[in-house]
């Protein structure tokens, strides 16, 4: 666990980060995002403990990464944006040197290299420079870098950037994985992956939190309710009807209809105390009505995140 608890740091007059506080629990994907000049990097290297803050603190697993720096590190791995590589050596050369930095023992070396390689598939690439690996490689290499000593926190910074889409998906499965065994902070401009992996956001502005919440929770405040799309084949107003009476519906709307296939909206309160397209698929079902099409139509994270920051 990570506890950021009052966070300010000074560039001179200019304040960077002010009285930033959150927690990343245990397996738990965290999506960090901010626009540019948030504060969102500053953010990031004082938990690393890369810069010391101006005040307050960050605890790793309960040691203060300014008091206790060597323990807290020891539970971090980061992935910059720019992974740190060097480029005349092999992969297995510089994960060997990687792991004489993070004081692994070397007899345990051997199994924890293939254990990370295999993870991260860059087995077939061990004994190649780094400098002529693709892109994608060059990525998995420095995700493999971070995951040396078993830290129990992962912070990528980018971990997609300049990925074609069939390696976007690699990696997503990938930071998905990880997640059973470590906690992972992941910060990324491309909010469809932020949606698709993590579990909780935070979103930062002008140095400051300006929220904290699950995706969903974000988007039923900003929407003031959550919305369903449904297309059905049957009689629109019949529908609207069984639907609307159901507990925690505020309206139903029909958006569109073509013959006997009509599209509705429905409305639900954020005071409904259970996920109600269960109850909506059978009041459909035993109504007979055929449904064709169901989805949710809430904010996107990339709506939130421009209302919330302007």
């Amino acid at each position: 666990m990570i506890e950021i608890d009052n966070l300010v740091k000074h560039y001179g007059p200019k304040k960077a980060v002010n009285g930033i506080s959150f927690t990343v629990n245990d397996d738990e994907i965290l999506g960090f995002l901010g626009p540019n000049g948030a504060g969102k990097t500053t953010t990031m290297n004082i938990i690393t403990g890369y810069l010391s803050s101006t005040s307050g603190t960050v605890k790793v697993n309960g040691h203060d990464i300014l008091e206790e720096p060597e323990l807290a590190k020891k539970d971090i791995g980061y992935l910059p944006e720019q992974p740190p590589l060097y480029l005349d050596m092999t992969v297995l050369e510089y994960l060997n040197f990687m792991c004489d930095l993070k004081k692994v023992k070397k007899q345990d070396r051997k199994r924890m290299l293939a254990e990370i390689m295999a993870m991260v598939k860059i087995t077939d690439v061990a004994d190649r420079l780094i400098g002529n690996l693709s892109k994608g490689y060059k990525q998995r290499v420095g995700i493999a870098q971070a995951l040396i000593g078993n830290p129990k926190i992962l912070i990528l910074d980018e971990p997609t950037v300049g990925l074609d889409p069939s390696q976007v998906l690699e990696i997503r499965k990938l930071v998905k994985s990880l997640a059973k065994n470590h906690s992972v902070i992941i910060s990324s401009h491309i909010l469809s992956e932020i949606q698709a992996v993590c579990d909780r956001v935070v979103i930062i502005n002008n140095g400051k939190v300006a929220a904290i919440d699950t995706i969903s929770d974000l988007s039923k405040r900003l929407s003031g309710s959550s919305k369903l799309l449904m297309t059905i084949r049957g009689i629109g107003k019949d529908a609207a009807g069984r639907i609307g009476v159901i507990p925690g519906v505020n309206e139903v709307k029909i958006r569109r209809s073509d013959g006997d296939i009509h599209e509705l909206e429905i409305s639900i309160s954020n005071e409904a105390k259970s996920d109600l397209r269960e109850t909506i698929f059978f009041t459909m079902a035993q109504a007979g009505f055929p449904m064709l099409e169901f989805r949710s139509c809430d904010p996107t994270l990339e709506e939130v995140f421009l209302s919330i920051t302007g």
